[in-house]
């Protein structure tokens, strides 16, 4: 059997992996190794790989079983897409045409732009992350990755102490409205969100990291500004230079993350004159499939 071959991108995480095309990968063998190598780096770059949507749902399934269909978008609107499983990172209509500025599925979608961690506001919350590229524009459209397993170990003893044991509420619809987005009352009751630790242990591993996102509205039992505050520095902390990745995406690129250990945000770029289009899959964190 031929090996994947991992290749660094970054001094503490992020690979790209090479060796086979994903939607060939079927065997436990094939699919253990790509899950330890996502112990190993949180972030694999994958490279020509023309996946459908059909072929990417059937891959992420295989690699790591439950879907998550909770997402933010799906209160607002039905995916063109046709399975709520597929998030569709992309700037067009169902038609294939540029959203308009004002557009509410465009206008949600800039939320994208904070930084952020998947699904991190439903329980059980998400795992990994497949993004697949299906059009690139001839500019720059990056994504940038933040390791919080390195950002967690630079904070001292004594802060680690501190932090242990806080919980943050996490919710999609106070990202959103800290950019201004305007939710019905349905809406915002469909996106109450959940509590979740902000510090994570990968039980596989034994690896701690910071968990936050822009989705993190406060820490429970804090007065507001307080655990604001806290999440403010602690997001800073996370996204110095020496903790971030940028991934520049090609035709056929997949990325997989791990959203326990990772923060991701997506950078701008002219979206009113050139079409994007990606694919997103995000897996819950249930139990190892391994």
């Amino acid at each position: 059997m031929n090996a994947f071959t991992f290749k660094p991108l970054h001094a503490s995480f992020c690979a790209t992996a090479s060796g086979m095309d994903l939607r060939e990968v079927h065997t436990p063998a094939r699919l253990n190794q790509l899950r330890a190598a996502m112990d190993t780096y949180g972030v694999l770059v994958f490279r020509q790989q023309p996946f459908s949507d059909a072929e990417q749902l059937a891959f992420a399934q295989r690699f790591d079983g439950t879907l998550h269909t909770k997402t933010g978008i799906a209160a607002l609107t039905a995916s063109r897409l046709g399975n709520e499983a597929l998030t569709d990172i992309s700037n067009v209509d169902e038609n294939g045409d540029l959203l308009d500025a004002a557009d509410r599925r465009r206008m949600y979608g800039l939320g994208n732009r904070l930084w952020h961690t998947d699904a991190s506001f439903e329980n059980p919350p998400g795992r990994y992350s497949l993004l697949s590229a299906r059009v690139i524009p001839q500019v720059a459209a990056d994504t940038e990755f933040a390791d919080m397993r390195a950002a967690w170990a630079a904070l001292p003893a004594a802060r680690q102490a501190a932090l242990s044991g806080l919980q943050l509420h996490h919710s999609i619809a106070y990202s959103r409205e800290v950019l201004g987005f305007d939710f019905s009352a349905e809406e915002r009751t469909r996106l109450h969100g959940h509590p979740q630790p902000l510090v994570r242990t990968v039980a596989l591993t034994g690896r701690a990291s910071l968990y936050l996102a822009s989705h993190a509205s406060h820490v429970v039992g804090w007065p507001i500004p307080e655990g604001r505050l806290l999440i403010r520095e602690l997001m800073e902390h996370a996204t110095q230079p020496q903790f971030v990745y940028r991934h520049t995406w090609q035709d056929g690129d997949l990325v997989i993350w791990d959203n326990r250990t990772t923060m991701h945000r997506a950078r701008p770029f002219d979206d009113q004159a050139h079409r994007r289009e990606l694919r997103r899959v995000t897996t819950l964190d249930i139990t190892p499939n391994a």
